[in-house]
C-alpha cells in the first residue's frame, strides 16, 4: 500500500487518494474492521458523528502501532449540530470520542438549506482550523451553488468536498467546478450500494479482461478519474482487495466505457432538498 498515491489538499496538506469508509460499521464492530483496515495497509480513515462509531473507530487507530501522522482521519459533523457554537461543542465530542488531538479533516456532513446554518457552520470550522485541530476542513454533499456562497462569505475554500460518485452517477459539473476552485472531489458510495453497479454488463467485462474484480476496476476507474475514493467493507478478504488496485491501469477503451455508463441516478438524498436533523 505504499503504492498508494496521495494528492496535495489546497492548503498543502498531503492526503491519500485511497481510504476506508466506515459508514454503517457498528460501534463495537468498527475497532475490528478498521484494524484489519489499518492492517492491510490502509492510512486514511473516514467516520463521521452520524455513524455513531467514532470511539470504535478511534481505539482502532490508538491501537494500531502507527504512527499518528502516518494516518489521516476523517469526521464529520452531524446536521442538527449546525451553528457556530454548537459546532465548535460538536468538535469537541468528536475529538473526544475519537480519543484523539486533532483530525486531519473536519468536513460539514450536509448543507441543509432549511438551516441555512452552513455559513456559521463554517466559520467554526475556520477557527477549529486556525488553532491546529483540524489540518484541513472541507464539506461533504454541497451542491456549486452551495460552495459558492460559501466562498463568497467565508476566508478558506473549503479542501475537499465529499459527494456521492460513481460511474453510474459521475457528477461533472460538481467535479469540474471543484477543480476550477482547487477543492479535492471525495466519492462516498463509490462502488454504488448493493451489487447494481457491480454485475452491470461493461463493469464486469472490464474486470474479466484484467482479470481482477468488478469493485477493482471500479475502484481504479476513481483513482484514475482524479477523485479521492472510499470504498467500505466489514469482510476482510474484501478490505484487502479494494485496496489491491495498483498493479493494472484501465486504458482508453475502457475508460471510455466507464464513461457511458452515467445515468446521473442518485442512491441517496438530493443535497438541495436533503434537510434531516434541521
Amino acid at each position: 500500500m505504499s503504492q498508494v498515491p496521495s494528492i496535495t489538499l489546497n492548503n498543502g496538506v498531503e492526503m491519500p487518494q485511497l481510504g476506508f469508509g466506515v459508514w454503517q460499521v457498528p460501534d463495537d464492530e468498527a475497532a475490528k474492521v478498521v484494524a484489519t483496515a489499518i492492517e492491510s495497509g490502509y492510512r486514511s480513515i473516514d467516520t463521521a458523528t452520524l455513524y455513531e462509531n467514532e470511539r470504535g473507530t478511534g481505539q482502532a487507530v490508538s491501537a494500531s502501532g502507527v504512527p499518528r501522522e502516518d494516518l489521516f482521519v476523517t469526521t464529520k459533523l452531524w446536521n442538527s449540530e449546525q451553528g457556530h457554537d454548537s459546532t465548535l461543542r460538536a468538535f469537541d465530542a468528536s475529538l473526544d470520542r475519537l480519543g484523539l488531538d486533532y483530525v486531519d479533516l473536519y468536513l460539514i456532513h450536509w448543507p441543509v438549506p432549511a438551516k441555512d446554518a452552513y455559513v456559521d457552520t463554517y466559520r467554526a470550522l475556520e477557527r477549529i482550523l486556525s488553532e491546529g485541530r483540524a489540518r484541513a476542513i472541507g464539506v461533504s454533499n454541497f451542491l456549486p451553488e452551495h460552495l459558492e456562497r460559501l466562498m463568497g462569505e467565508t476566508s478558506v475554500v473549503p479542501a475537499v468536498n465529499q459527494i456521492e460518485l460513481h460511474p453510474q452517477l459521475q457528477q461533472p459539473e460538481s467535479r469540474a467546478f471543484h477543480a476550477e476552485h482547487g477543492i479535492a472531489t471525495e466519492a462516498w458510495s463509490p462502488l454504488g450500494q448493493g451489487k447494481g453497479l457491480l454485475e452491470v454488463p461493461t463493469v464486469v467485462a472490464i474486470a474479466q479482461k484484467h482479470g481482477r474484480s468488478a469493485a477493482q476496476v471500479v475502484i481504479r476507474w476513481h483513482l484514475q478519474t482524479g477523485n479521492v475514493v472510499i470504498p467500505k467493507s466489514v469482510t476482510p478478504s474484501r478490505i484487502k482487495e479494494n485496496a489491491d488496485v495498483f498493479g493494472f491501469e484501465l486504458d482508453a477503451d475502457d475508460l471510455a466505457a466507464f464513461a457511458a455508463l452515467d445515468e446521473g441516478k442518485r442512491l441517496g438524498p438530493n443535497p438541495g432538498e436533503f434537510n434531516a436533523g434541521a
